[in-house]
C-alpha cells in the first residue's frame, strides 16, 4: 500500500504542476518584466475593460483568464476538422489573451503551430431570450470554434475581430468552449514582424480579448461614421442582417441633445452637425452618439452608444506646394514609429494602463502622430488615440511571400484582410492615413491597391509604400507606386537633401522613418545582441542629437516642402535599442522636456506657413 500511495501522490503532484504553471507565476522570474506585469498576473480576468468602445452595449461577459491548453506541431491541426481535439489528462493552463510564446501566458514556448484552448462558461439566466454572440478581438491565424463539441465556425486572419452566433449550440448550465488555432508562420499571410522574416519573437493563437454578448435577433452588427466638414454633417451606416429597419441617430454634446436623424439599415444617411466643434490633436473633441434600431412599429430592438470626431484630412497646395492639411490647414506631422511589442506579453499589452502608456508617452513628448507599424491593435488602442488626440498612420501588416504557386489565393486573402482592417476601424477619427505596404516587404500590385484604398475610403490619405526606396533583398523591389498621397522615403543617416523626399505635382512629401539612434541601458536589455543604426554614448548626447535632427527637419519643412517625419521609435524592441524608453518601459532615454520643446516649436512653426 505504501508504494501505491506514493505513486498516486506523485501522479497527483505531476498533474497539479502541469495544470497550474500559469497560476504559480511571479514577475520577478520574467526575463524583462514591465511595471504592469505583476498586476496582469494577479488579475483573475486580465484586460477586463470593455473591448469595443465605439460600439457599446451594457451587457457582456469577459472570458479572459485561465484556460486549459495543449499545443504542438504534431497535434491535430484545427484548420480542417469538424470535431475538437480530445484534451488529455496532462494539459497546461494558459492565461488568455496572452499568446503562448509570452511569459504572461504561463506557457512561454515557441512553435506550437497547432494550438488548442478550452474553458467552461455559464450563460446568465437574464440572457435566456437573447441571441448570444461569441467575440474574439483577434486570433492568429486560422481559428476554429467549437461549442459543446459542435463546430460553430471558422475564421481566417490574425488581426481582425470576429464573432459567431452560438445560441443554437448552447445548453442550460455549463457550456464548453474549445478554440483550435493554426499558425504555420509561413509568411503567406498578413503578419508583419510577427512572421518568419520578422526579427522579433513571433506569436500565435488568441492574443486579444474573448467575450460574450447578448443581442436581439435583429441588431446592429457594425457601423460606419464618416465626418464631412464641407457639408457640416456625419455620414452614418448601421449594418444589420435585415434591411429596411429604422435607425435613429441622436447626438449629444455632454447632456445636451444637438441633433437627431432617422435612417434605414445598410444605407447611408446624414446627420447634420451645425457649427461643428473640430477634432484635432490640441482639442480632441468627441461627440456622443446613440444609435437605436427600431421595427416598423417604433419598438427599440437594439441600442448602442458610440462617439465620433469632426475633422478632415487632405492634400492641398500651400504656397504652390502640396502639403498635408488637417481641417483645411497645414500642420507638420511629427510622429513615432510604434510597433506595439512588450517583453512580457510580446504582442499583447499586459494591461490597459500599459496600452495607454505608449500613447501618453507620444503625447507628453510633443508628437502629434503615431505610425502604427505593420500591426493592428485592439480597438481600445484607437479609442485612447481618439480621446487623447493623436493622429494615426495605420499600416497594413505585410505578408512576405506573395509570389509562389499559390499567389492568387495568398494575394486575394491579403486584399480581403486589408478591406476588413479598413471596415473595422473606419469610424476612428484619429486614423488619418492607410499604409498598404512598408518598404516593399511583400509588396505586389501596389499601384492598383493604393488606388483601390483611396477609392474605397476617400476621406483619408493613402501612403502606398512607406519607404519605397528600401528593398527587402529577398525579392525584387516594387518601387514607387507613383500614386496615392505621398512621396515617402526612409532614411537613417545624416539629414541631407539628397536623401529626403520632395513633393511632386500630385503628392506631398513624407519621411516615413528616420532616426534610429540607440542607447545601451544596462539591466534593461533583452538578452540578445543589441543594436541600432547609430549608437549614442549617453542620454544627453542622444537628446541633443535628436534636437539637431529636428532642426534639420524643420529646414526641410520650410524650404524643401517636407510635410511629415516619423522617428524610430517609441520603445526599444528586443534587439533594437533605439526607443525613447527601454523595452520594459522603465527608463526614459532622452530628456523629454527638450524633446517636447523642439517638437512643439516645429509644429508651431508649420502653422505659420500659409499662402
Amino acid at each position: 500500500m505504501k508504494n501505491t500511495n506514493y505513486c498516486l501522490s506523485l501522479f497527483i503532484a505531476l498533474l497539479i504542476s502541469n495544470i497550474s504553471g500559469a497560476t504559480a507565476q511571479t514577475s520577478d522570474r520574467f526575463t524583462l518584466p514591465t511595471p504592469w506585469a505583476e498586476k496582469a498576473l494577479l488579475q483573475e480576468v486580465p484586460l477586463p475593460e470593455y473591448p469595443r468602445p465605439q460600439m457599446v452595449r451594457s451587457e457582456w461577459m469577459n472570458l479572459n483568464g485561465l484556460w486549459d491548453y495543449i499545443g504542438g506541431k504534431d497535434l491535430t491541426s484545427p484548420q480542417n476538422v469538424d470535431t475538437p481535439l480530445n484534451f488529455p489528462v496532462n494539459f497546461e493552463k494558459i492565461r488568455v489573451p496572452f499568446p503562448p510564446e509570452s511569459e504572461l501566458s504561463g506557457i512561454a514556448r515557441n512553435g506550437d503551430t497547432n494550438l488548442w484552448y478550452r474553458r467552461n462558461f455559464t450563460v446568465p439566466k437574464a440572457w435566456k431570450e437573447k441571441r448570444v454572440l461569441l467575440h474574439f478581438g483577434a486570433v492568429d491565424r486560422i481559428a476554429t470554434i467549437f461549442i459543446n463539441g459542435k463546430k460553430a465556425g471558422q475564421h481566417i486572419g490574425g488581426y481582425d475581430a470576429f464573432n459567431f452566433d452560438i445560441t443554437d449550440y448552447l445548453k442550460s448550465g455549463e457550456n464548453t468552449l474549445i478554440v483550435g488555432s493554426y499558425d504555420p508562420n509561413d509568411g503567406k499571410a498578413a503578419c508583419g514582424k510577427n512572421g518568419p522574416k520578422g526579427d522579433y519573437t513571433y506569436t500565435s493563437g488568441i492574443w486579444q480579448t474573448v467575450w460574450l454578448e447578448p443581442v436581439e435577433k435583429e441588431h446592429i452588427a457594425q457601423i460606419k461614421l464618416i465626418p464631412n466638414l464641407e457639408k457640416s454633417q456625419l455620414e452614418i451606416i448601421a449594418f444589420s442582417g435585415q434591411s429596411k429597419l429604422k435607425v435613429t441617430a441622436i447626438v449629444k454634446n455632454g447632456q445636451t441633445e444637438i441633433s437627431k436623424k432617422e435612417g434605414t439599415t445598410n444605407e447611408e444617411f446624414y446627420l447634420p452637425i451645425e457649427n461643428p466643434h473640430l477634432w484635432n490633436p490640441e482639442d480632441p473633441f468627441l461627440y456622443d452618439l446613440t444609435l437605436e434600431l427600431k421595427d416598423n412599429k417604433g419598438n427599440v430592438l437594439d441600442k448602442i452608444d458610440s462617439y465620433f470626431g469632426m475633422r478632415s484630412v487632405s492634400i492641398g497646395k500651400v504656397n504652390g506646394i502640396n502639403r498635408t492639411l488637417l481641417n483645411g490647414k497645414f500642420e507638420f506631422q511629427i510622429g513615432l514609429l510604434d510597433q506595439g511589442y512588450w517583453p512580457d506579453g510580446i504582442f499583447t499589452a499586459p494591461t490597459d494602463e500599459a496600452l495607454l502608456y505608449d500613447i501618453e508617452l507620444a503625447k507628453k513628448t510633443g508628437f502629434n502622430v503615431i505610425r502604427k507599424h505593420i500591426k493592428v491593435e485592439p480597438q481600445r488602442w484607437y479609442y485612447h488615440c481618439d480621446r487623447l488626440g493623436l493622429l494615426v498612420w495605420q499600416d497594413m501588416p505585410n505578408l512576405w511571400h506573395p509570389d509562389d504557386t499559390d499567389s492568387i489565393a495568398v494575394r486575394t486573402q491579403f486584399r480581403a484582410e486589408l478591406k476588413t482592417m479598413i471596415d473595422q476601424h473606419i469610424s476612428s477619427p484619429s486614423i488619418i492615413m492607410w499604409v498598404p505596404f512598408n518598404e516593399n516587404w511583400g509588396a505586389f500590385e501596389a499601384t492598383d491597391i493604393t488606388a483601390w484604398v483611396k477609392q474605397y475610403d476617400p476621406s483619408r490619405l493613402v501612403n502606398g509604400i512607406s519607404g519605397y526606396n528600401y528593398a527587402p533583398g529577398y525579392r525584387p523591389a516594387y518601387g514607387d507606386p507613383g500614386n496615392g498621397d505621398f512621396v515617402d522615403l526612409h532614411h537613417y543617416g545624416k539629414i541631407e537633401d539628397k536623401a529626403l523626399p520632395r513633393p511632386d505635382e500630385n503628392r506631398a512629401a513624407s519621411l516615413g522613418e528616420f532616426g534610429g539612434k540607440g542607447l545601451f541601458v544596462r539591466d534593461h536589455l533583452w538578452p540578445v545582441p543589441n543594436n541600432a543604426y547609430e549608437m549614442m554614448i549617453n542620454k544627453e548626447t542622444l537628446t541633443d542629437t535628436y534636437v539637431l535632427m529636428m532642426n534639420e527637419i524643420e529646414q526641410r519643412m520650410k524650404y524643401r516642402g517636407l510635410s511629415a517625419a516619423i522617428y524610430t521609435q517609441t520603445s526599444d524592441v528586443e534587439h533594437e535599442i533605439n526607443g525613447l524608453v527601454t523595452y520594459d518601459r522603465k527608463v526614459e532615454k532622452m530628456n523629454f522636456e527638450k524633446v517636447k520643446y523642439i517638437n512643439e516649436e516645429i509644429i508651431k512653426s508649420s502653422k505659420e506657413i500659409k499662402d
